[in-house]
Formats: C-alpha cells, sequence, structure tokens
C-alpha cells in the first residue's frame, strides 16, 4: 500500500555543541529481571530439609516386628506398581513434578511424530475460543508525554537539537567539534569495535576528516546527521534485499551496516538479550554511522562538489528489522513497575527527535515468515514435525495468556516472547503497526507485501522511491538493481526439508486470520488478507 510524502524538517540551522549528562544506570545487569507478565508458580515450598528423612525412617524401621516390616514392604511394592502403572498411562507431557514457568491449563502436546500427525485430525488447541479472544477490541494505546519521553533519556536529547538545517532533505545539524588533528575520532566507537566492515569505513573517514568541518567563527563544527527513513521490519520479510538494492540509489547514502538495532537494543547496553547487561551504546556512537552521508551533503553544502545541488538532497537510513516490534529492554530496565506494556515504545524515541521521519515495512504472510524464521534461526535437528510442535506450545502459551490479559499485554510479553518455541507474535502486524501510527501518520509510512517484492521487483522497489521523493534511475542503474539476484535466501540445506505439514499451516492460518482482517481493513487493501498463499 503506498502512501503520501511527509514534509521535511524545521528551516532553522542550529549549530549545537556536545552536551554530556547521565547514561543509563550500569547496574540494570545486577537487577533481577521482571517480565510484563509474571507467571511464576509461587507455590512451591521453601527451605524443605530432606537429608535426614532415610536415616530416621530406618531407625525406626528397627522398632517394628519382621512381620509389621514384611507386611510394610509388601504394602510399599503394590503401592510403587501401581503408581508407576499410573505413571506409565500419563499422557506424554513432560516431567510430572517440575514447576513450570508458566501456570498453563492443561494441553496435551504431541512428542513424536506418529503424535505430532495425528494430532493434524483433531489439533489439541481450541482455534474458536482463541480466534473469538483476538477479536476482542484494539484498545488505543496510552502515547506517553513528550516531556516525559524526554525525560528518560537526557543524553540523547541533549546530543540531538529540535530543530534541523534549512535547504538539506536529511535531517541534520553542526556540533562544535574541538578533537585536534591526528587524533582517532573513531576509536571507542562500540559499532567498530564489534564490525570489521564499520572499521574499515572509519578508516576512511579518519583520513579526510578535517577536511570535512564547518568553520565559524574560529570555531569547527563537523555536520551530523539522523538516517532520513527507517526500514523497521518485518523479520524474514525480504528487508535485506531491499537494503541492498536501495543503495544502488545515488542518492541513498546508508551506512555500512544494515542493521545497528540502536532504538530497539544498543542504546540500553543489550547486543543479545540472553547474554544480559553489557555496555550502553552511545548516541555519538549511533550517530557515527551517518558520517559517510554527513561528508557527502557536507561538500554540496561548501560547494566542493560539481553535483553540489544534488548533494544536498542525498539521503541516509538504516534497515534494523527489530525497530517495529521489539521493546523487550524495558522489562529489564523497569524491574521494579508493576507494568503489563512497555511504558515507552521505540517510536515514541524516533518520534521525539524526528517527527517527519519516513516509515518503511516489509510484511509477508505470517504463515510462511513464522517457517522461515524458524528454519533460519534453529541450528539443529529441524523438520516438519519439529516446527508442528513447537507452533502448538507456542499457541498454547499465547492462548493462556490472551485468556487473561490485553491482546497488546501478550504481544509484547518478554516472558512469553522468551518462553515460546517459534516467535509467533512477530506475525501479528496490525498490533505493532497500530501502535507506530499512535505517534506516525499514515502518509510517513509505507507498508509493502515481500510477495509483491518477488513479483514485480521494478514497481514495488519504484514504490519506495517515490515514497521517497529521489530522483529517477538511471537506465543503466536501473537495470543493475533488477538483476541483482536476491539477498539472504533460504539456504540448500533448509530447502530440503521441503514445506510444513499441512496442519500446520492449517492451525497458523486459522490463528492469524483475524490479525490479517484487521490489518487489511486498515491498509484498505485484501492482499492484505493472504488467502491466496
Amino acid at each position: 500500500m503506498s502512501l503520501s510524502d511527509c514534509k521535511n524538517g524545521s528551516n532553522t540551522p542550529i549549530f549545537h555543541n556536545h552536551l554530556h549528562s547521565l547514561h543509563i544506570a550500569e547496574n540494570y545487569a545486577k537487577r533481577p529481571v521482571r517480565t510484563f507478565l509474571d507467571f511464576r508458580d509461587t507455590n512451591v515450598a521453601k527451605n524443605l530439609d530432606i537429608k535426614h528423612v532415610p536415616m530416621l525412617f530406618f531407625k525406626n524401621l528397627q522398632r517394628i516386628s519382621k512381620i509389621k516390616v514384611v507386611s510394610f514392604l509388601l504394602g510399599l511394592t503394590l503401592t510403587f506398581f501401581i503408581m508407576a502403572s499410573y505413571v506409565l498411562m500419563w499422557d506424554k507431557k513432560g516431567p510430572l513434578f517440575t514447576p513450570s514457568t508458566y501456570q498453563l491449563r492443561p494441553a496435551a502436546i504431541p512428542t513424536s511424530t506418529t503424535a505430532t500427525r495425528a494430532s493434524s485430525k483433531k489439533p489439541p488447541i481450541n482455534v474458536k475460543v482463541l480466534v473469538k479472544l483476538i477479536k476482542q477490541e484494539y484498545t488505543p494505546r496510552k502515547v506517553p508525554d513528550e516531556k516525559d519521553v524526554i525525560a528518560t533519556d537526557s543524553q540523547l536529547f541533549s546530543v540531538i537539537p529540535r530543530h534541523f538545517l534549512p535547504g538539506i532533505k536529511s535531517p541534520c545539524w553542526y556540533e562544535e567539534f574541538s578533537s585536534k588533528p591526528g587524533n582517532d575520532l573513531y576509536r571507542r566507537n562500540l559499532f567498530k569495535l564489534r564490525s570489521k566492515s564499520f572499521k574499515t569505513v572509519c578508516d576512511r573517514l579518519r583520513a579526510n576528516f578535517h577536511q570535512h568541518l564547518y568553520h565559524k567563527d574560529g570555531k569547527d563544527f563537523r555536520l551530523r546527521c539522523l538516517p532520513y527513513f527507517y526500514i523497521i521490519g518485518q523479520p524474514k520479510c525480504g528487508t535485506t534485499d531491499l537494503f541492498h538494492r536501495m543503495l544502488l540509489h545515488p542518492e541513498v547514502k546508508f551506512n555500512i551496516m544494515k542493521e545497528p538495532h540502536w532504538w530497539t537494543r544498543k542504546r540500553f547496553g543489550y547486543i543479545r538479550f540472553k547474554d544480559g547487561f553489557q555496555e550502553s551504546f552511545p548516541v555519538e556512537d549511533y550517530l557515527d554511522l551517518f558520517d559517510l552521508a554527513a561528508h557527502n551533503i557536507q561538500e554540496g553544502i561548501t560547494g566542493n562538489s560539481s553535483g553540489h545541488h544534488r548533494a544536498l538532497q542525498l539521503i541516509t537510513g538504516e534497515a534494523s528489522a527489530s525497530t517495529m516490534w521489539d521493546n523487550q529492554a524495558w522489562s529489564y530496565l523497569h524491574a521494579d513497575k508493576e507494568e503489563t506494556e512497555p511504558p515507552f515504545l521505540a517510536q515514541d524515541f524516533i518520534h521525539a527527535v524526528q517527527p517527519d521521519a519516513k516509515i518503511i515495512i516489509m510484511l509477508r504472510d505470517p504463515v510462511e515468515r513464522l517457517y522461515s524464521d524458524y528454519l533460519y534461526f534453529k541450528t539443529a535437528n529441524k523438520s516438519a514435525e519439529d516446527f508442528h510442535q513447537k507452533v502448538i506450545e507456542s499457541v498454547q502459551l499465547f492462548q493462556s495468556c490472551v485468556s487473561e490479559w490485553s491482546l497488546r499485554s501478550c504481544t509484547y510479553n518478554t516472558s512469553l516472547f522468551n518462553n515460546m518455541p517459534v516467535r509467533l507474535n512477530l506475525g501479528m502486524y496490525i498490533v505493532f503497526l497500530l501502535d507506530w501510527l499512535s505517534v506516525f501518520s499514515k502518509e510517513q509510512i509505507l507498508v509493502l507485501r515481500l510477495e509483491d517484492y518477488a513479483a514485480n521487483l521494478k514497481e514495488t522497489i519504484q514504490k519506495v522511491f517515490d515514497f521517497l521523493s529521489v530522483g529517477p534511475l538511471s537506465q543503466q542503474v536501473e537495470a543493475a538493481l533488477t538483476k541483482q539476484p536476491m539477498s539472504n535466501t533460504r539456504r540448500e540445506e533448509d530447502r530440503s526439508l521441503g514445506p510444513m505439514l499441512p496442519a500446520t499451516r492449517n492451525i497458523l492460518r486459522k490463528f492469524h486470520q483475524p490479525f490479517n482482517r484487521k490489518l487489511a481493513s486498515l491498509l484498505d487493501n485484501k492482499a492484505f488478507l493472504w488467502n491466496n498463499s
């Protein structure tokens, strides 16, 4: 669905100084992780000391007559065989006496290929009840006040000004620069330390950095820029391929790193949540990613390039597929608060610093997206049967949650997300899109389908360029763009596993149907029903 363009930023130039304030406290890693919903079992006995029980038993046994001992042992043996028979007849659901992370309704989960295929006739989940729960009203989220958003991260809003330079398409501003020639500006950049490709870019930038400074009143200033647009999601929906093709447009200057994951993870000090808190990536490190575009734009400002007018129209962007949906950091940061939903979302901060940003979303049939996600991220013992079992378990967990809590709470719930064997909630596109529309207008968001992109690449990518208002392509660039092979396609070993089971597809189709209907209605496009997939 193609939506129209938004306005550019303000027309007041700002010469912005570095202001340093408090970073996010580094003791977050020491806090216990609290999730938005707490399903932990609270009925487990505490301080149970059983180490002396066997000795007491045998001491007392000596006082009992041999006849009573024989009778007792016969009774004990009989009891054992009765219990063993009962356990053997038990439907296989895992260890009987292990407390579960979630207190869920009991449901039969197949644990073998035979059981999995048998379950295809009668899924062990009540799809009708679940669909009814999902159809509940989508209550509008409570958007936080901008002053509250700003108060959460004073460092971010001390570095980025409220207005950007006029006459430049990208959101850029000047920042006073005081480093001496020869100093390595990027020495401590955390992206550089973890990326060889970005290190190479930094080496190039550093070589002629001082040639791109702006001089005024005896002071030096460097041009800083934010992304003009964001490709925000979803995973396994073609964002990598779109990113690489857009690089071929002469007016688009990406950073070398496709997915910095800064807005959702690294600015909070998380690279992978399972690894815990590591080190917060400063906003300055994030801005360094766009210095290549800033240098090209500065050449246009000073008129040092033959195409200086076109340089002023250069834009940059980033493509972190986590930006649309991933707000897990808040469950780690707000462990002491009783909230069932994230108090702030990534879009609240992006909108606060850049209200005119352009947002690009790539979606795909959520059923196929989930299978592709499973094949890509699971490393061993993959099979259609294993995927089927994991889908059933994930749907059961979500059904248990949504029967007690709001749809949005369960969609964002960190504990639920971490316990689901497959990332089922990433296909609930409508929930995330509605939350993005709570701060950005429809005109600022372009929603595409991977199916259209694959079927008619030239037409679809032209929608993207029209949305970004970039100039037409030369025939040579257009030919290179359309002939470039697809990026990040399914691996050969994964293709050999074949499609998902029909039973799995049926369950997922019914599960996602109410979400797809709401999405198609919102976008006024029946293609988002994915009925023909």
